[in-house]
């Protein structure tokens, strides 16, 4: 049970901040970054343009789908929405950069908007083809290249190094470990939804024997008040 439950929280923890994060709108979109279709640009197609051009019949407009390449692509009579490789010929970059409120998409009654950062993306993707993926659960998984890190003593498995190796292509340093009453804090509160009591804080912190951690994360696995607050 301790090791199913530790390799799902890995998981979870790779998948968001290794594999699945959106690139950074803290810092400017770089003309080198490559846009991914299910992790930079379908979040953003899905919030904001979906509702009136994507998969449901009853309230599409004009007869134009975002969700599928085809109809996002296809001649319009001698204009296209998305042009691939051209954004400054899509009528896509040129809706969502207008300062017409009549034109300007998505349309100010819709309650949508588009950051900057958001724009920029979309641009890059277009400059970049406009390559669309499958949905994420249709692709088949494959094993991905651990990536070499700088920071080499600090990774204790495989799971550190990629979460090290997105750190360090943000310019970002790992926090500090954390001492042992944060922990037993951060563990009761993430697996029985309550602190702990001063005594478990009191033996966590005086258990030196190896495996303490692990020891407590099974005595809160165990527990009758596991999962209770999902």
């Amino acid at each position: 049970m301790t090791k199913i439950c530790i390799a799902v929280r890995i998981c979870l923890i790779c998948l968001g901040l290794a594999c699945g994060t959106t690139l950074s709108t803290d810092r400017p979109v770089r003309a080198a970054d490559e846009v991914r279709f299910n992790r930079d640009i379908r979040p953003i197609l899905s919030d904001k343009c979906f509702l009136c051009h994507g998969p449901d019949a009853s309230h599409r407009e004009a007869e134009l789908r975002f969700d599928v390449r085809e109809s996002a692509v296809e001649d319009r009579g001698g204009y296209y929405v998305i042009a691939p490789g051209k954004p400054n010929d899509s009528e896509f970059m040129a809706r969502i950069t207008s300062d017409d409120s009549d034109v300007r998409m998505p349309p100010a009654d819709s309650g949508k908007e588009l950051t900057s950062a958001e724009i920029e993306l979309l641009k890059m993707w277009i400059d970049q083809g406009a390559p669309y993926e499958d949905h994420w659960s249709f692709i088949p998984l494959s094993r991905p290249d651990v990536p070499a890190v700088g920071k080499s003593t600090w990774p204790k498995n495989d799971a550190d190094r990629f979460l090290l190796g997105r750190f360090e292509a943000e310019g970002l340093q790992p926090a500090p470990d954390a001492d042992r009453v944060t922990l037993a804090r951060r563990l009761h509160f993430d697996l029985v939804g309550l602190p702990p009591q001063p005594e478990v804080i009191s033996a966590f912190k005086n258990d030196k024997k190896p495996g303490a951690y692990e020891r407590l994360v099974d005595d809160l696995l165990a527990s009758p008040h596991f999962g209770e607050r999902m």
